[in-house]
Parts: structure tokens; C-alpha cells; sequence
């Protein structure tokens, strides 16, 4: 049997605003909806991320038992965080939040994770946990840490609100993309950091710093990614979108879906990683890309079951949402 997945990151409530519907409210935080989607792909999840003693809290609560997440920390006395999510026409969403971030200390957390999940051959961070003190140090000790034993993964979103210093959010980002092997981030959070260069310059600097796989998503441009082994670029498939909250989110849990199916997760593997084919990046490519594109396609951060993202790809074998590679 694998070994259980690991993330830890903030979980918080997404409270989406447009000018054509009421409020709703949605459970949600980049690391959260990244452990759902791995959970409904059929994986085991361990995640640790706070919440509030209050109802938000408890609506995060039920979803993780809803989705056969084993959450790793009991509700404690500050809010349950709230992100709102604002809209535009075009279903693009921006935020604004009222986030607690704290963490118990970071070798107290890791036993936790061995009492909890035992052996964990892989641990995904990222947004907002990464950045944000005091908890953000606990994470950076912890990645380093679980380094011996898993490899990592980790998803820079950038939120200047809550970190106007640019250049302290690149220092803190550069951190953790040191310590990872999978990096995944959008153009948007790349132009947010690193506005005086490209995209793919941005890609290259963050492989020399070590990791094995760096993807970028561009809406609906597709997405790229760049290994030792080349560029690759996929097309978006074609959907009418209904939000885009968690489509990123999707991407990411489905590219560590497929390298885990690939057998590339694990300290042990992680020159495998580094190593990983051309090939191999165009299927983590074409299946992260799909699983964004359900995801877009329906309300709210809902995530691909490993079911409709298995038949919908078979249905997509031929249909035109090509890869293209580069050595």
C-alpha cells in the first residue's frame, strides 16, 4: 500500500462575491483544495492546517471528513480565516483575506504527521502558508526536514496585500523552491515577483535552484513546464468556465497524482525526478491540464474524481489539445 500524501497549508472559508449571483460560501485555501483534489483522486491524505473553534470552522471540519482527509490538527480559539473571492465578468477571481496563521512548533508537527501517517513519502505546501508568519517558519523548518524522507512540492501564490515587500515574498518564495522538487505557480503570481523578466527565465532559475519539474499555468493560454530533459507546452481543453476558483489548485494535485503513478514521488526517487523524460512531462502536462479544465467548468473549487478524470481524458485521446515538446 502507498504511503499517505502530506499538505499542510491554510484552510479557510471562500466567500465568492459577483455582480450576477449572491454571496456563496465555499471551504477552500490553495492547500486545502490541493488535498481534496488528491483525495478524490483516489489517494490517501494527511493535512495539516488550522481552523477556528467557530461555524466556518466547523464547515471545514465536515468537508474534511466528507472527503476522507485525516486532518492532523484539532480547532483552536482564533477565527477560522476568510478569503473573499470578487468575480469579474470574465470569472477571473481577486481576494482579499482575514487570515490566522499559526502552527505548532515544527518538531512537534512532524511527530504528529509519523503518529498520525507513519512513513510520508511526499509533502506539498504552499500560497499563503509559505509566506505568512509566524507559521510560515514552521513550514520552511518542516520542508527541510522532511526532506530526508519525502520529496516536496510547493505552489507560490503571491498576495502583495499581505506581503508588500517584493523582495522579502522573493526571498521567502526562493526558500522554498530550494527545498522543493515540484514547483508549480501561475503566470500571474511569476509577473507579480519577477515583473523585469520572462516567464521561462523565471522557470529556468527556479530548476538550477534544484528542483526536478517546474510547471507554469497560463488560463487559457494552457500551461508549460520545464525539466532537465526540456520545455514542454500544453493547450488548454476547451470548456465553458464557469469560475476559475481552484483550477490551479486541481493542476497541481493532479501533476502529483500522475508522478506518484509514475513512481517518481519519494526521497528515494528524487533523482529519478530530476531525471524525468520528455514524455513523462507531456503526461503530467495533458492530466494536470484536464483536471483544471473540469474543475474550471463547474462552480466553486470541485475538484476531478479520479473517475471522470480517467474517462474524460480517454475521451480526449485524438481530439486536438495537443502537447508540444522541446529538448
Amino acid at each position: 500500500m502507498s504511503s499517505p500524501l502530506a499538505v499542510i497549508g491554510e484552510c479557510l472559508v471562500d466567500v465568492v462575491e459577483s455582480e450576477t449571483s449572491a454571496p456563496k460560501s465555499h471551504v477552500g485555501g490553495s492547500p486545502f483544495n490541493v488535498a481534496v483534489g488528491l483525495s478524490r483522486l483516489g489517494h490517501e491524505v494527511v493535512f495539516a492546517g488550522r481552523r477556528g473553534n467557530d461555524d466556518y470552522g466547523r464547515m471545514i471540519a465536515r468537508s474534511l471528513r466528507a472527503q476522507s482527509i485525516t486532518s492532523l490538527l484539532e480547532a483552536d480559539e482564533l477565527p477560522t480565516s476568510v478569503a473573499t473571492a470578487t468575480l469579474d465578468p470574465t470569472g477571473q477571481a481577486s481576494y482579499t483575506f482575514a487570515l490566522d496563521w499559526v502552527l505548532p512548533p515544527a518538531d512537534e508537527l512532524q511527530e504528529m504527521f509519523k503518529q498520525t501517517a507513519g512513513e510520508i513519502d511526499h509533502l506539498h505546501t504552499g500560497s499563503l502558508a509559505a509566506v505568512i508568519a509566524p507559521g510560515s517558519e514552521v513550514v520552511q523548518t518542516v520542508l527541510a526536514q522532511q526532506r530526508e524522507t519525502s520529496t516536496i512540492s510547493y505552489d507560490p501564490n503571491y498576495r502583495p496585500t499581505l506581503v508588500p515587500n517584493r523582495e522579502e515574498a522573493r526571498q521567502q518564495v526562493e526558500a522554498c523552491v530550494a527545498l522543493a522538487d515540484v514547483i508549480q505557480a501561475s503566470t500571474d503570481d511569476i509577473e507579480l515577483l519577477y515583473p523585469e523578466r520572462s516567464h521561462l527565465d523565471t522557470m529556468k532559475a527556479w530548476l538550477e535552484l534544484g528542483p526536478g519539474l517546474v510547471t507554469v499555468t497560463r488560463g487559457a493560454s494552457g500551461a508549460m513546464a520545464l525539466a532537465r530533459s526540456g520545455f514542454a507546452e500544453q493547450e488548454a481543453f476547451p470548456v465553458d468556465v464557469a469560475d476559475t476558483v481552484g483550477a490551479g489548485d486541481s493542476f497541481m494535485a493532479a501533476t502529483l497524482s500522475t508522478l506518484r503513478h509514475q513512481g517518481l514521488l519519494g526521497a528515494q526517487n528524487r533523482q529519478a525526478l530530476r531525471d524525468i523524460s520528455a514524455e513523462g512531462v507531456a503526461a503530467v502536462l495533458r492530466t494536470a491540464a484536464q483536471a483544471a479544465a473540469i474543475t474550471s467548468s463547474r462552480f466553486g473549487a470541485q475538484p476531478p474524481t479520479v473517475k471522470e478524470l480517467s474517462e474524460i481524458l480517454a475521451k480526449a485521446e485524438g481530439s486536438g489539445a495537443s502537447t508540444t515538446t522541446a529538448a
